[in-house]
């Protein structure tokens, strides 16, 4: 068999001279890398005279599980509405799905679900499913495609049993999957979830972190989810840590353990902390 590989000895250009020269492929254009679902640069917030994020810069990538961890009132949830834009006076660069965070075409592309759960009480799972489809996708020609939406995302999170149930009869933990279901409708790109597990005993909470990988998984969609339980940590495929609006770690779990020499990543966060306030008495005595 002739070998026509560039190099060797036996290609048809050495075997017939008068031959015309084949001419050369082009070559292939590379691909443009995809951006970022979510990229931040120099991003603050303040409120009046504070400032709740100090000069943020990240990446989020596709399809895959961030964890945004850090104690309560580190500025997780600030982060969050910026994100989905609800938040006022936030200064830098933020850029979503492509497009600055609040354009008006990220609406059906996110899901948000608030730390309290979206739900009316005097409504079923349904109804509150079907009420918020209407809002989404409204209009009679739309009918069917809304019914098939909620039966799903009702599905997703495992509540068909429970589908018409009044939601002020549900346990907190089901109420937290009814608006999980509601940030599901329409199959958004993005899910931004602010401590979707505060409150849950364990089982719930392992059921859930399922659905969140599952969903990553199935159907590339890609999700910020916020806690202040390190354990979590390590159910994300990366992490954003913060501490008193200030971002200590932008990293993989795995990555975040060797950096610190940690066997955990609560050690691990432990220690940037540590870290950052030894960093900030040395600026102060050498002022």
């Amino acid at each position: 068999m002739m070998n026509n590989a560039p190099g060797s000895p036996h290609r048809a250009t050495d075997t017939h001279p008068h031959a015309e020269p084949q001419p050369h492929a082009e070559p292939e254009p590379h691909a443009e890398p995809e951006p970022a679902a979510i990229h931040a640069e120099n991003l603050t917030v303040t409120r009046g005279p504070r400032t709740v994020l100090r000069n943020l810069g990240f990446t989020v990538p596709h399809g895959q599980i961030t964890g945004l961890l850090g104690p309560s009132g580190c500025g997780k949830s600030t982060l969050m509405r910026a994100i989905v834009g609800t938040q006022a006076k936030v200064t830098g660069t933020l850029d979503v799905l492509g497009r600055p965070a609040g354009h008006p075409t990220l609406r059906t592309r996110i899901g948000y679900v608030t730390q309290a759960p979206s739900v009316y009480d005097d409504l079923t799972v349904r109804q509150n499913l079907d009420y918020f489809a209407r809002i989404l996708d409204p209009g009679r020609q739309a009918a069917d495609r809304r019914h098939d939406n909620v039966t799903r995302a009702i599905a997703d999170v495992d509540l068909t049993s429970h589908a018409d149930a009044l939601a002020g009869n549900l346990s907190g933990g089901q109420r937290n999957r009814v608006s999980l279901a509601v940030a599901l409708l329409g199959t958004p790109e993005l899910l931004v979830l602010d401590e979707p597990t505060v409150g849950l005993d364990p089982v719930l909470r392992r059921d859930l972190w399922t659905l969140f990988h599952d969903i990553a998984a199935s159907r590339g969609t890609t999700l910020l989810v916020s806690s202040h339980v390190m354990d979590e940590a390590e159910r994300c495929h990366r992490l954003l840590l913060m501490r008193e609006g200030e971002l200590l770690a932008d990293d993989t779990p795995d990555a975040l353990r060797t950096r610190t020499g940690t066997e955990t990543v609560e050690e691990g966060f432990l220690h940037l902390v540590d870290k950052a306030k030894d960093e900030a008495r040395t600026k102060e005595t050498t002022r």
